[in-house]
């Protein structure tokens, strides 16, 4: 007796897809496993700085190609494939018992075979899987065995002529591999901003960046579009090779070279009234720390005030108590720190406004109080955010 009708069309779906599959990633995986081990991440290829590559602007993003790395460049450097995530259909998320995940090949400890997926799904009316639901399956079995990590990609660069200078302003995105960002992280940076991190970089970190390769200065054909193009891909390949380095990847002078800007930006803007603009780049410092996984630092915890106030300005309370709420979880595991005050008043205030349970921050005040802590003396988040030193 051969199998019944739905597994045998569950089979037929799952042979074309891998084939699907096949000719899309350019290569097929073996229907065995091999779950354990991860795929190859070039992230401390040795960079191209000036010898080669040409550039297209396609739809306002830089496209770098060149003879040799032709056939090899959405994998390698990119997140072309990365950036879209397929449209989930209805139902694709609910067949499995942790919401669709697949770790090591395997969907809910069991081995995707169709088979299993036939098996999983037989009680639910016996319902076959769509095209597109074992394609999302597939791919996420697939994308699980490669380690996540951070892609830097140049989407644009644009000619910037002032007074006295003439510069390249180069825009990058920061891109979480395998995850798609609805909002991206972005910083804007030119090559000055670039030769100053790796100054800082060598005289600290002498020995690991003995092997990191940086773009050379040009005395001219600076504005031409092969060299912009070039330096784009140099520069993509440095910020990978350095965040590759665990010490200078946790380091202050890498962290900051992405964030710091926008959190003096921000703070100037708030100080001027300027709310709707502050909050947009109180919100890209946030989403920079959070690509970069310093989400429990000082800065982070300025970054949350920051979003508290600008939202409070501009009468979305709402989304003002979360900030707190936030900052509040991080604060509690820290213990003493000179936000907790201000961040309690402001959750206190905030809470009674949209009707949210105030009682454990006014419990916690109360501890303060009785240990000593002067809270009529403590300053109000706008005010902590004008007097911090962001140098």
């Amino acid at each position: 007796a051969g199998p019944d009708p739905p597994a045998a069309m569950a089979a037929r779906i799952l042979h074309r897809l891998r084939h699907a599959l096949a000719g899309e990633g350019g290569r097929e995986e073996p229907a065995g496993g091999g779950g354990g081990e991860a795929e190859d991440c070039p992230e401390s290829s040795e960079l191209e700085d000036d010898t080669e590559g040409l550039s297209t602007r396609l739809s306002g993003t830089l496209s770098f190609t060149s003879h040799e790395d032709e056939e090899g460049e959405e994998e390698g450097d990119g997140a072309s494939e990365e950036l879209e995530e397929p449209p989930q259909a209805p139902g694709a998320a609910a067949g499995t018992e942790d919401g669709g995940r697949c770790w090591g090949g395997e969907l809910g400890g069991t081995r995707v075979t169709p088979g299993t997926l036939m098996r999983r799904w037989r009680p639910a009316a016996r319902q076959i899987l769509l095209t597109r639901q074992l394609q999302e399956l597939w791919r996420r079995s697939r994308g699980s065995l490669a380690p996540q990590r951070l892609l830097f990609e140049v989407t644009s660069a644009s000619v910037v002529s002032e007074r006295s200078s003439k510069y390249v302003l180069y825009t990058i995105y920061l891109i979480r591999s395998g995850q798609f960002d609805k909002a991206p992280a972005t910083i804007a940076r030119r090559y000055s901003d670039f030769e100053q991190l790796n100054r800082r970089l060598r005289c600290r970190f002498s020995c690991d960046m003995a092997s990191v390769a940086f773009p050379r200065k040009r005395l001219r054909r600076n504005f031409t579009a092969e060299t912009i193009a070039k330096r784009s891909r140099a520069f993509e390949q440095f910020l990978s090779h350095l965040h590759s380095i665990d010490e200078i990847r946790r380091s202050p002078e890498f962290l900051e070279f992405f964030f710091l800007p926008d959190l003096q930006a921000a703070q100037r803007l708030t100080c001027t009234g300027m709310y709707r603009e502050a909050l947009a780049t109180w919100a890209n410092a946030y989403r920079l720390q959070d690509r970069l996984g310093v989400c429990s630092s000082g800065r982070f915890l300025l970054t949350l005030a920051g979003l508290a106030v600008c939202h409070q300005e501009l009468d979305q309370l709402s989304e003002a108590h979360g900030c707190c709420e936030q900052a509040l979880q991080l604060l509690e595991a820290q213990g003493s720190h000179p936000l907790l005050g201000p961040f309690l008043q402001a959750h206190v205030h905030l809470a009674w406004k949209v009707g949210k349970d105030k009682r454990r921050s006014e419990a916690w005040l109360q501890d303060l109080r009785e240990a000593g802590l002067p809270l009529q003396q403590q300053p109000s988040l706008k005010e902590c955010l004008i007097k911090e030193p962001l140098e």
